[in-house]
């Protein structure tokens, strides 16, 4: 190759390079701006109530359920909650009546207020229940249990035995109970600062299955009920837990969306299964750890020709020039227990054997 081909063939490359570099800052430079542009243009029309998450039927609406979104003017209905005619507020405790979907407008129709007929249903989960117990300030957290809180049912009681004997007992019977309400509230009233106002209550309305509602009608008969409050990480631990064992399956081909359902349904589910429990002999050494024998009437005497016929082991006392046979056999007599006490106390000479 001569020199001449090689200096055209070293200024053809130099061009080359030259050229891609002004273009590679040309395309970076244009596409900047459109992106900035982009960024800034915001959504056009009003602004409408909207759900931020998934609200099955019976939800019960919170601050964080709901909030305001641009919507397209041509695409806004009466029936939706426009910001700046809405008061969000009154809207905190209201009921979800039909299921609304992440993002979807929130219509006057799918909510209903407390005071409304067919509120309490339009909270209940389809195929469960709702009953009220009552509580007393210590039985119920001290006014810290709110609406939409879940608690775990103790049923506190004490079981009768022989000579006033009695076994302290208390059991975790019910678990994961949604509150509906407390006393006639369903949603945690405001100050003026806005932060949650902790009262006393005297009663606190649950929702249960049909077969729960039985038993805590049965064990109010029982002794004292108590309210045990949750914590928020519970159910995920526990919800992982069961997955982890096969108690909650999630078929394969199921969607994102009935997925979430599966799982919010297993979160929801009351527990009535495992049941822990303990009793004053755990508590205290002078305390019972067992039930104790039911209470007997005495043993009848059996006579024979007159004579007392012995039936199990007796001891023979002999108190001065009087002897006497007495039967031990019967447990928790007074008289065998003297008899016992007396063959331990008396002499050799006095007290003769037990037969």
């Amino acid at each position: 190759m001569d020199r001449k081909k090689l200096v055209l063939l070293v200024a053809a490359l130099i061009i080359a390079v030259g050229t891609a570099l002004v273009a590679r800052s040309m395309f970076a430079g244009a596409g900047a701006p459109q992106a900035e542009a982009a960024a800034q243009v915001e959504p056009q029309g009003p602004k409408v109530l909207v759900a931020q998450r998934a609200l099955p039927v019976g939800t019960i609406i919170t601050a964080d359920a709901i909030g305001f979104q641009a919507w397209p003017a041509e695409l806004v209905q009466d029936a939706y909650f426009l910001d700046g005619e809405a008061d969000i507020t009154k809207l905190l405790g209201t009921v979800v009546r039909h299921p609304i979907t992440a993002g979807e407008p929130v219509t006057q129709g799918s909510l209903v207020a407390p005071g409304d007929r067919g509120f309490l249903a339009a909270a209940l989960t389809p195929g469960m229940r709702a009953i009220t117990v009552p509580v007393t300030a210590q039985s119920g957290v001290a006014g810290f249990v709110f609406p939409g809180d879940r608690v775990d049912m103790v049923l506190t009681q004490q079981v009768e035995g022989s000579e006033e004997s009695s076994l302290k007992a208390s059991e975790t019977i019910l678990r994961n109970l949604r509150v509906l309400a407390t006393d006639q509230s369903t949603v945690s009233e405001k100050a003026e600062d806005g932060s949650t106002v902790v009262k006393a209550f005297s009663t606190v309305t649950l929702e249960v299955t049909p077969v729960i509602a039985e038993k805590v009608a049965v064990a109010q008969t029982i002794g004292t009920l108590s309210l045990s409050l949750r914590s928020l990480a519970d159910n995920q631990s526990e919800l992982e837990r069961a997955i982890a064992s096969g108690d909650v399956s999630i078929p394969d081909n199921a969607t994102p969306e009935q997925e979430e359902r599966l799982l919010r349904e297993a979160m929801a589910r009351p527990d009535d299964g495992k049941s822990t429990y303990v009793t004053g002999g755990d508590v205290s050494r002078f305390q019972r750890r067992t039930a104790p024998a039911q209470g007997t009437s005495a043993p009848q005497a059996a006579y024979s020709d007159g004579q007392p016929v012995r039936s199990g082991p007796s001891v023979r006392v002999t108190r001065g020039k009087q002897t006497e046979d007495v039967s031990i056999g019967a447990v928790g007599s007074s008289t065998a227990r003297g008899a016992a006490s007396a063959a331990q106390t008396l002499p050799a000479a006095q007290a003769v054997g037990v037969r």
